[in-house]
């Protein structure tokens, strides 16, 4: 708010810098001339809410509104470069020209504080109007690839600017290529550079890989540089070994590898073979228990039966009908023990 101020004059240069979405300048009252035409042309546009207020300035003796001041040769310079864009080769040298032409003659150059590459200015003034500049770029670094080259010309009235689109051309560089992490699944991240945008390949066991649904590349553009990752769904101790990434553009071949080593491989000690039964073989043991069993069984019951029966004839097979004893024979004796032992007849 600068209202009500003695101002008789205001430089543009003061507020360049500055976001003003409203500018107060009521009841002051400045003397006509070229250094405040730039007020009355941001009145004319809007700017700074400046279209809203009622200003004036002294022209002699005579207060008169601001915009219907009239002056002559007073007005933003008009600026002209040599290229729109630049596509160079790195380590090449270029110049580009710039011309500012207006009345009063403005004062031209080129921004170039954050330039990697020398340069040198040459200027060149025709009168009346007319201010030329000559940049000059030698050795030109990749490190300034997409880099604007903005010329600005300037006056009391205004400043008026225009920009080149630097785009340096150099072979591909391999700046990261990092060991595997496990992620959601596991990466192996790279980090590219290169412009042309180089194309790239993956090697293992010096076979190209062919992507999969286990094995993928995925990757992002930023300017000239290529991030991403090699991503493996699952890997093993199979998958172990050294990878290798190319990447290449028209301008060279650049490669570099990197150990994978994802799981340890079992020792061979640790490894147990199992060997199914052949066809053959198949339900033998079950068919050969059931035959025991049924053998068992067999020789149990008539061990039973003999023993019974052997009871029988000796309770009462030794009365005969006269009441006298008989005596028991080998062949008994020898039945018993063999039913009792389970195992087979005795001869004693």
């Amino acid at each position: 708010d600068l209202s009500k101020n003695p101002l008789s004059t205001l430089s543009w240069q003061l507020f360049q810098h500055l976001q003003i979405s409203e500018l107060r300048l009521e009841s002051v009252v400045f003397e006509c001339g070229c250094d405040i035409r730039w007020v009355q042309l941001w009145q004319q546009r809007g700017d700074a809410a400046l279209h809203t207020q009622q200003l004036y300035c002294k022209n002699g003796a005579s207060k008169i509104r601001l915009h219907n001041m009239y002056i002559h040769n007073c007005d933003l310079p008009e600026i002209s470069v040599s290229h729109s864009s630049l596509l160079v080769m790195e380590g090449d040298n270029v110049t580009v020209s710039c011309n500012g032409s207006g009345a009063p003659l403005p004062e031209v150059d080129w921004t170039v504080s954050d330039l990697h590459s020398i340069n040198t200015h040459l200027s060149n003034v025709y009168w009346p109007n007319i201010h030329s500049i000559n940049l000059t770029l030698f050795n030109i670094s990749r490190e300034d690839n997409n880099f604007q080259l903005t010329c600005i010309a300037e006056n009391v009235v205004g400043m008026s600017n225009s920009s080149i689109q630097l785009n340096v051309q150099f072979p591909p560089l391999i700046v990261r290529l990092a060991e595997p992490e496990k992620r959601h699944d596991t990466c192996i991240e790279f980090t590219v550079r290169g412009y042309p945008h180089p194309r790239l390949r993956w090697f293992y066991k010096k076979k190209e890989i062919v992507e999969n649904d286990y094995i993928r590349t995925e990757l992002d553009f930023y300017q000239d540089y290529l991030e991403g990752c090699l991503i493996f769904k699952n890997p093993t101790h199979l998958n172990n070994g050294n990878y290798t990434l190319e990447a290449s553009n028209r301008l060279g071949t650049v490669t570099k590898s990197v150990n994978g080593r994802f799981l340890f491989a079992p020792d061979i000690e640790d490894v147990v073979e199992i060997v199914p039964p052949s066809d053959g073989d198949a339900g033998r043991p079950d068919e050969d228990t059931f035959g025991v069993s049924i053998a068992v069984g067999l020789a149990g019951f008539a061990c039973v039966l003999l023993l019974v029966l052997f009871v029988l004839i000796n309770k009462y097979g030794r009365r005969s009908k006269f009441g006298m004893k008989g005596k028991s024979t080998p062949t008994d004796r020898r039945t018993v023990f063999a039913c009792v032992s389970g195992v087979g007849v005795v001869d004693q």
